[in-house]
């Protein structure tokens, strides 16, 4: 199915294959993608602690962006609370959403039933699994387990022949 704006969401502190996964499919069923970035109080209220700062990470994704799906009609919002403009936008027709956020679109829904707006659509991204078979994440990332990529590092405990480099 294909909507006229989308919203999606996420800290995108190093942006991985997970992230590209998640903006791929919103770009594939939006016109218009209104993207969601974690501001640096709200990742902290949250218990994340992202090495970069909101600007910088902004930049690194309008910077993909612009790279990977040129010309393409999009907005980037900044999240200070799990919603944002999914929310508070009635030209916000469908999410996209991993299963981890989906359980958050019922909420998001009522709220935007209050507000005399329709119900979300959820489109639901699979997660993007590393070598190890586990979802690939920024803070797997900043740990030093795997790469953006999913490969695993040496920190991790890498056993083969090859392994990837620093």
């Amino acid at each position: 199915m294909r909507y006229k704006t989308v919203a999606t969401g996420g800290t995108f502190d190093h942006i991985h294959r997970g992230h590209i996964a998640l903006l791929s499919k919103s770009f594939e069923v939006g016109d218009r993608v209104v993207i969601g970035v974690t501001s640096d109080e709200f990742a902290l209220k949250e218990g994340k602690n992202p090495d970069q700062s909101y600007e910088k990470r902004t930049v690194a994704l309008s910077a993909l962006i612009e790279k990977r799906y040129p010309g393409r009609d999009y907005i980037v919002a900044k999240l200070d609370d799990y919603f944002g403009p999914g929310i508070a936008s009635p030209e916000v027709e469908a999410i996209v959403v991993t299963q981890e956020t989906a359980k958050r679109v019922p909420i998001a829904n009522r709220l935007r039933k209050a507000n005399g707006y329709p119900p979300l659509e959820v489109v639901v991204v699979d997660y993007v699994l590393a070598d190890d078979s586990k979802p690939i994440s920024s803070t797997r990332i900043r740990l030093g387990e795997i790469d953006a990529e999913g490969r695993l590092t040496r920190r991790s405990g890498f056993k083969g022949r090859n392994p990837p480099p620093e």
